[in-house]
């Protein structure tokens, strides 16, 4: 069905749960050769309705007031629990250009894997709005699995909001994949809780 449909069906179908239930597109890839690492990919897509909840962003930085400094990341990689808990604490984070070797040194090999590795923050770029742009973007992975889970929205959006959303994500997979729809095998619509939902790309 068509996602407009598969939104109605699932709220329709969908048990009432005592939390706000996040809507995901799982896609399925075909045609992709995972031991190449040309086949692999991280990006950020920012999504027009957002997410429709607040995350954290960390900013790494010795000018920007209340950021994360030099002396922070070395006492933080000095003590694996608060690594640990700066790695879940945060869904993306903004380094400025001299951090960032601090930054791969110290943390890469905790950061690397999650696909959490900070975002340049090019001198004269206001960080705010970068942060801004990344509260309401998703990060889509394609590294050891064929398969993309990817968050377009709540149950607390509208349909419309859900639909944007989940459009402007295919949209942009679709460009990254080099034979674009050829790669794709089928797209499903679900919610944290419930049945997965087919969708006619």
């Amino acid at each position: 069905m068509k996602i407009q449909e598969a939104i109605s069906h699932i709220r329709t179908d969908s048990k009432q749960r005592k939390f706000s239930q996040s809507f995901d597109l799982v896609i399925n890839l075909k045609n992709i050769d995972l031991k190449k690492p040309e086949s692999k990919f991280s990006k950020e897509i920012q999504l027009p309705h957002g997410r429709g909840k607040e995350i954290n962003v960390g900013i790494m930085s010795d000018r920007i007031s209340g950021a994360i400094s030099r002396p922070d990341l070395e006492a933080i990689a000095a003590d694996k629990k608060r690594v640990r808990m700066l790695v879940n604490e945060y869904e993306f984070f903004v380094a400025e250009a001299p951090l960032m070797p601090v930054v791969g040194k110290l943390l890469g090999k905790y950061l690397a894997p999650r696909g959490k590795m900070p975002k340049l923050l090019a001198p004269g770029r206001d960080h705010n709005a970068v942060v801004n742009e990344l509260k309401q973007s998703v990060r889509v992975r394609v590294r050891d699995s064929p398969v993309i889970h990817a968050y377009v929205g709540s149950e607390k959006m509208s349909d419309q909001q859900i639909k944007e959303n989940a459009e402007r994500l295919l949209e942009e997979i679709l460009k990254t994949l080099p034979k674009g729809r050829d790669q794709i095998k089928n797209v499903y619509l679900k919610t944290t809780m419930g049945n997965p939902v087919k969708i006619e790309l």
